[in-house]
């Protein structure tokens, strides 16, 4: 299957292949949010295409294109199991937390939990979250 756009949870995505080409270098992730411009607002990203060194922060390539992300505005999520690279570093772990919590960068186990973090959903104190996660008063 080629990266197709399709709409989950009412947000257009970007769902790469996962026997897509990899993503080993900044213009590869260039490549993606070009590929994302035909209308999606976020990049879904199976582990299988991101290179090691991704998950290897000393090498500072998971940054360079986290921030590449962030300064075209769309959402990066990395689909999949990463766990073996949780066990190996606590500062990915510590990465992985913060980005989550966060509207710009997500690492979820699978399409279904990227689903459930893009449904809209009604927050306490009303309002619905923006594209962002921030609620909005309405």
């Amino acid at each position: 299957m080629p990266d197709v756009i399709q709409e989950r949870a009412g947000v257009p995505v970007l769902v790469c292949d996962p026997d897509g080409p990899p993503v080993t270098t900044e213009q590869d992730a260039l490549d993606l949010i070009g590929s994302a411009f035909l209308g999606a607002q976020v990049v879904a990203v199976p582990v299988s295409r991101l290179d090691a060194s991704f998950f290897a922060l000393g090498t500072r390539f998971a940054g360079e294109i986290m921030q590449k992300f962030v300064n075209y505005r769309l959402r990066l999520v990395v689909v999949g199991d990463i766990g073996e690279h949780l066990a190996a570093s606590s500062a990915l772990r510590a990465l992985v937390h913060e980005s989550n919590r966060s509207g710009h960068v997500w690492f979820v186990p699978d399409l279904d939990a990227l689903d459930a973090r893009l449904a809209p959903a009604v927050r306490p104190g009303g309002g619905t979250p923006t594209p962002d996660g921030a609620p909005t008063r309405g």
